[in-house]
């Protein structure tokens, strides 16, 4: 392959019939897959990928200690030059621009492997961009893709969070830093229609923010004044002030963390909305729940948007049980007719097993339950159709009767 020009000397050959993922694109193959190699690829370092035949079926990045042993970056005789980086980034930023179309200053311009760039996450927040590098692919070539993010996007700064866990399973150590400009001094202000939020890129959840529910936070404006609203899973605020700025009669945010309140209170005060509104309670949802259970405390609606319970295939069973006591407790609490906004974003628990989860948790419930609308994430996280896995995020609107 001479349109390559990144030196690859490696070879990885797959076992018979095992490239039929491959020839429709879906860039993961995995260590059950391998039959030989050519060569002695470190990790992250790029490869040949061909089938039992010796065909070329594309190049992708090795990985000896994860169950997914090879990431694509091409596939065929696609070419893999210095330009693929810039490429990739500069459509997949165009694409974003289209979608977002002037709503906010804050959104995902790299989604890893639906964009192209396999374990790669890209997000803006105004002219602060924060990264991940999550594979060892992405790794390998730190810095000819931060040197072409600097390029195309001129930020102010640009900083990582690769602090994930994900990185163990790579045999990669957490990290986190100043990768390119000057860190911001405090909070970075974004905004996102019309609603105002501070951002700490630094020692927030994820990159700062959860931006994969900004079309979800506006739909809850539909249903929330005059009403008395809960926000489970708070954070730093975002579906309780989206709930204030749409009349909410009043709204309880319950945060573990007392930092993340103590943001969201000014998150609140930031958009001018009145503090009297609002309570904010710093407690494990579900021991809160159950209290207000036991004293019968009622609301209007209720938002269910928790942390990933299920970090691989074998915490599927006791994340579900954790999903359904949430679901049955929210349901308890929530007046005739009340509207629940219920989310999982847990790549593990496909869409079919999370409404069975409501449908239990509305049987054990003894309550009506009625999906109206179902929900995912944001246009800024899309789902390439070659690779199911970037969907992970499901929610769904429901009326409990």
């Amino acid at each position: 392959m001479t349109n390559s020009i990144f030196n690859i000397k490696n070879e990885i050959y797959l076992n018979k019939g095992r490239e039929k993922n491959i020839l429709f694109k879906h860039p993961w193959i995995f260590s059950g897959a391998l039959q030989r190699f050519k060569g002695n690829p470190v990790n992250g370092e790029p490869v040949y990928i061909k089938s039992a035949n010796n065909e070329i079926l594309g190049i992708g990045s090795f990985s000896s200690r994860s169950q997914i042993s090879v990431r694509m970056w091409t596939f065929g005789e696609d070419a893999f030059t210095h330009s693929f980086f810039c490429e990739k980034i500069k459509n997949a930023s165009q694409i974003r621009e289209k979608l977002i179309n002037g709503s906010t200053n804050a959104y995902r311009v790299i989604y890893g492997e639906a964009d192209g760039i396999p374990g790669f996450i890209l997000d803006k927040y105004a002219d602060y961009y924060v990264c991940q590098f999550l594979s060892s692919g992405s790794e390998y070539f730190k810095d000819q893709i931060v040197t072409a993010v600097t390029e195309i996007f001129n930020p102010k700064c640009v900083y990582e969070r690769s602090d994930s866990d994900v990185r163990k399973k790579e045999g990669l150590e957490p990290i986190k830093g100043l990768l390119f400009g000057k860190e911001p001094n405090g909070y970075v202000e974004i905004i996102e229609n019309d609603i105002k939020y501070y951002v700490d890129i630094i020692n927030g959840h994820k990159t700062g923010y959860y931006l994969d529910q900004r079309e979800n936070r506006f739909e809850l404006m539909k249903y929330v004044e005059g009403k008395t609203v809960l926000n489970c899973f708070a954070y730093t605020g975002g579906f309780g002030i989206y709930a204030l700025k749409a009349g909410a009669k009043s709204v309880v945010n319950i945060e573990s963390n007392d930092g993340c309140n103590q943001l969201a209170k000014k998150n609140v005060e930031l958009n001018l909305l009145e503090l009297n509104n609002i309570s904010f309670e710093s407690e494990d949802v579900f021991t809160l729940l159950r209290k207000y259970r036991d004293s019968e405390k009622k609301f209007d609606v209720i938002v269910l948007d928790p942390p990933k319970f299920a970090e691989s295939v074998s915490q599927v069973n006791k994340a579900s049980r954790a999903y359904k006591d949430v679901n049955l407790l929210a349901m308890k609490l929530l007046n005739k007719n009340g509207i629940l906004f219920t989310f999982s974003c847990s790549g593990h628990i496909e869409k079919e097993l999370f409404n069975k989860i409501i449908n239990g948790a509305a049987f054990d419930s003894g309550r009506e339950v009625r999906i109206i609308k179902s929900i995912y994430q944001g246009v800024d996280h899309p789902i390439l159709t070659t690779f199911p896995e970037s969907e992970y995020l499901k929610g769904l609107i429901c009326v409990v009767s």
